[in-house]
């Protein structure tokens, strides 16, 4: 009866958001505010009800209900507590219900924290947000639900995909949803101020903290995805350039460069229709992810569905809102007013060039995705773009990026000093190419790009700093004087500069393990040693194990350096009993920012194997950089001034004695 209950509630669910989506929008054309506040109201309701459908079919994973096809498809009774939670959304159909239920979780948050939004705007947002949740409503009902039962129940279930019994993936597809489906609050409030005709800087002010937590979200579940396909997957990588990765890489660079371009908007009431096209592109390429995802288009160990029915339905919903955002965008663009005028050397024209060089990255990433797919569709040709393509093409377009990304806080808004700019960069040209020189002679030579690859992340990282200390009078006032205007400077500039040394922290991490990283692949017995990275391996052999609902043989490894033992790391290979599906369980030890990684292959006579190990140096700066930006998103988030209908407390004016005026 309670999983008959979830379904019901998705029912009413998606009866809640066809009034949402009707009757505030009417309220807003006719001023009836009355129809207006039904926005807030039908928001959190919807909101609910989706919530008790996700929490039934969580309560049917936790119990192994295997009447329920979902469950019997994606489960085991013997899957430790957290697969089985995180198994809810390990299948497609279960993903889709967490993504409508970020959707209207946002869209009660606008409900909740938008009281200070103009009436018209806030109902207009709310009632796009609710045609994007009945379009997915529909979706799941229709071709995906997650409530279908199974009839006599089977005894046990199939399992969940081995390779998805992981932590990071219990993580990863939460965080990632919370990106993507984030950045449809600022498409709604695109198409609410399209709708409305009126766009300023109040706008932009609304629209940049929706922008910086799906961002934030957005970093976090990227790089978890990364992370988890490097230590799960066994292959030694860290990213394939596959078509999933850029399916959540693209809405991230627009994401990005929406993030700046709001910026310029708040601050010189600039970039008005630029900012509003982001917004609408932003999201749109998170519907072409889910749609590359769930179409069946795409083979990857990241998607999901392979029914076409399935496929086109989400094509349909593409192009009912990308076709219809760019429709309206046309429409009612010309009547937008431009903003205002600054010259080309200054912190607006910096934040220019930033969106300039993201959007053509973001096009060069999805041309590289979509070309393949639309060739075999037109010709029938297969062709594959690979990593070559991505990181010659990428890679250049980011080299100028990075150089300008110091300069942009230095500019003076309108109109700055570009020659003032550089002088107060000359220490961290010097102090990037000392550290980058250093690195190469430390490590015995290798590329020489490598060498300004690392000074260009030294570079960002206390080019970023220098912001921070020219603010707060560093050398040139008492050291009090300069912890005091430190510590009030607004917590955004502390963001930003957290963001950016993490952009700088990556770069090390991806110039260093991809010039210097060394792989050795060979036939490993007993007794047997090789060299990696400054250290000995040791194989001292094989055992078999088991655990809760697989078995699996255990390679063992004694590191040692200069001769004594320092360490030891254990590598396996399981097979999963439900699915005989075999994984690979990477041995990884980690020394500073750098790790040995070890994964077995195939065996060989004589209780022998293949071994595969690679040194990574600074490979931990790749993710450890993604920290940075993650904090630097929550520090701005913090800012009062970021806060939706925050703005600062007024002061009280101090009373006025009698005749002091006259």
């Amino acid at each position: 009866m309670i999983i008959e209950l979830g379904h019901y509630a998705l029912v009413l669910a998606l009866a809640t958001a066809v009034i949402q989506a009707a009757l505030p929008i009417l309220g807003a054309r006719l001023n009836d505010r009355g129809l207006m506040e039904l926005a807030s109201s039908a928001a959190v309701a919807c909101f609910l009800l989706v919530a008790f459908a996700f929490a039934v079919l969580t309560f049917a994973y936790v119990t192994s209900d295997f009447s329920v096809r979902n469950v019997w498809e994606n489960s085991h009774s013997l899957k430790p507590l957290i697969y089985k939670i995180s198994g809810v959304w390990g299948n497609h159909e279960g993903s889709m219900l967490l993504w409508l239920l970020i959707l209207t979780f946002f869209s009660a948050l606008v409900a909740a924290f938008g009281r200070n939004l103009p009436e018209t705007l806030k109902a207009n947002v709310l009632a796009v947000q609710a045609w994007i949740a009945m379009a997915f409503a529909l979706f799941i009902l229709l071709t995906s639900n997650p409530f279908a039962r199974l009839m006599p129940a089977p005894g046990e279930g199939k399992d969940l995909n081995p390779i998805l019994q992981d932590v990071g993936l219990a993580i990863h597809p939460p965080l990632l949803y919370l990106g993507y489906v984030g950045f449809s609050v600022c498409f709604s409030f695109a198409i609410a101020a399209l709708i409305e005709g009126r766009i300023d800087a109040a706008w932009a002010r609304w629209v940049r903290p929706w922008t910086l937590a799906a961002w934030t979200f957005l970093t976090a579940g990227i790089s978890m995805g990364s992370y988890w396909a490097y230590y799960e997957l066994g292959w030694g990588g860290w990213w394939f350039w596959d078509p999933v990765e850029n399916a959540s890489f693209m809405p991230w660079l627009a994401g990005t460069a929406l993030l700046h371009s709001a910026l310029v908007m708040e601050k010189r009431e600039a970039l008005k229709i630029w900012t509003v096209l982001l917004a609408i592109m932003t999201f749109s390429l998170s519907l072409l992810g889910t749609f590359l995802v769930r179409s069946g288009v795409l083979t990857s160990v990241h998607a999901f569905a392979t029914d076409p029915t399935r496929g086109i339905f989400i094509l349909a919903i593409l192009v009912f809102f990308i076709g219809g955002a760019f429709t309206l965008f046309a429409l009612r663009a010309s009547h937008l007013k431009a903003g205002g005028i600054f010259a080309p050397i200054s912190r607006e024209g910096a934040l220019v060039f930033n969106n300039l060089i993201l959007t053509t990255a973001t096009a060069t990433v999805l041309t590289g995705t979509l070309y393949p797919l639309v060739l075999e569709a037109l010709t029938g040709d297969k062709i594959s773009v690979g990593p070559p393509f991505f990181n010659m093409t990428f890679g250049l377009l980011m080299l100028p990026l990075l150089f300008a990304v110091p300069f942009g806080p230095l500019l003076a808004w309108k109109r700055g000093d570009l020659a003032g700019v550089s002088q107060r960069l000359f220490a961290a040209v010097a102090i990037g190419l000392l550290f980058g020189v250093t690195y190469y002679y430390f490590m015995n030579g290798g590329p020489v790009l490598a060498l300004f690859g690392i000074a260009l992340g030294v570079y960002v990282i206390v080019g970023s700093l220098t912001d921070l200390a020219l603010r707060s009078g560093l050398g040139k006032v008492a050291g009090n004087v300069v912890w005091r205007r430190f510590s009030g400077l607004p917590r955004s500039a502390f963001g930003t500069a957290l963001a950016h040394i993490g952009l700088g922290v990556t770069l090390i991490g991806i110039v260093a393990v991809t010039a210097f990283e060394t792989e050795t692949v060979v036939e490993m017995k007993p007794g047997m040693t090789v060299d990696a990275g400054g250290y000995t391996l040791r194989f001292d052999g094989m055992r078999n194990g088991s655990g809760p609902n697989y078995s699996e043989e255990s390679g063992h490894f004694t590191i040692s350096r200069g001769g004594a033992a320092i360490d030891d790391v254990w590598s396996s290979k399981r097979l999963y009993q439900a699915r005989r599906m075999p994984t690979t369980e990477a041995g990884i030890r980690t020394f500073g920012l750098s790790q040995l990684y070890v994964s077995l292959g195939d065996q060989i006579s004589e209780g022998g194997i293949v071994v595969r190990i690679w040194w990574k140096p600074m490979i931990l700066c790749i993710w450890g950089g993604t920290l940075f930006m993650m904090a630097g998103g929550f520090v701005s988030l913090s800012d009062r001034r970021l806060r939706v209908g925050a703005p600062a407390k007024a002061k009280r004016p101090k009373a006025v004695p009698v005749g002091a005026a006259e």
